[in-house]
C-alpha cells in the first residue's frame, strides 16, 4: 500500500494497492491522489513529502511530480519524527484491520483496506486534532467556511445582516462538536 495523506485534514487523498512496493505503486498513488483532488491545475504548487524509500526517489515519481508542478520533499536520514503523519496511518491500518484476522487471498485484503479506508478512517474515525471530526467533516467545514468567506470578500449579500467571518471560523481550539455541527447547518 502506498498513501498520501493531505496533513490539513489526515485525509487520505490517494492511494495503490500491489504486491511490491516499487516507482509504479508510488506513480499510480500519486496520479490517484492527483484525481482526486480535481487535476493538476488543483494541485500544482502542493508539496509532496515523503521518506526516502527508492520508490519516491525514482525518476518516474520524479517525472510524474514534475508533470503535476508538485514539489517534492524528502526527510533527512535518521529523522524519525519527519514521517510521523503518515507513521500514525499505517499504524492505525495495522491495528484496525491486519492484526484482526489473517486473510485468504490479497484480494480480500485489498478489498478490506480500500473498505477501511473509505468507510472507516475517512467517514467515521474522530480525530482529536481535528476537533473530534473525521477527516471528510472536516474538509466540509472549511471549504464551506472559505467559500462562504470568498462570497462575503466579492461582496455577496449572505442574507445575515451583521454576519461576520468570526461565526463561522470553526478552526478553534476547543470548539465543541455541536457548535461545528450548527456552523455546518448554517453553511447548507
Amino acid at each position: 500500500l502506498c498513501a498520501i495523506k493531505d496533513v490539513f485534514s489526515n485525509r487520505i487523498v490517494g492511494y495503490a494497492i500491489d504486491s511490491r512496493m516499487k516507482s509504479p505503486l508510488a506513480v499510480a498513488a500519486l496520479h490517484d491522489a492527483v484525481s482526486r483532488r480535481g487535476g493538476p491545475s488543483e494541485v500544482a504548487g502542493c508539496i509532496v513529502h515523503s521518506d526516502r524509500g527508492s520508490q519516491f526517489r525514482s525518476r518516474k515519481f520524479q517525472r510524474a511530480l514534475k508533470g503535476y508542478k508538485l514539489a517534492g520533499s524528502m526527510g533527512r536520514v535518521g529523522a524519525a519524527g519527519d514521517n510521523a503523519a503518515m507513521e500514525s496511518f499505517f499504524s492505525t491500518l495495522q491495528k484496525n484491520v491486519l492484526n484482526r484476522q489473517s486473510w485468504a487471498t490479497r484480494d480480500q485484503l485489498r478489498a478490506r483496506i480500500i473498505h477501511w479506508i473509505e468507510a472507516t478512517y475517512l467517514r467515521r474515525r474522530r480525530q482529536r486534532r481535528l476537533g473530534k471530526l473525521t477527516p471528510v467533516e472536516y474538509e466540509t467545514v472549511h471549504k464551506d467556511a472559505v467559500a462562504l468567506a470568498a462570497d462575503h470578500e466579492a461582496g455577496e449579500d449572505l442574507g445575515t445582516g451583521n454576519r461576520t467571518l468570526d461565526h463561522l471560523d470553526v478552526h478553534v481550539e476547543g470548539v465543541a462538536r455541536a457548535e461545528i455541527r450548527d456552523v455546518v447547518a448554517q453553511l447548507a
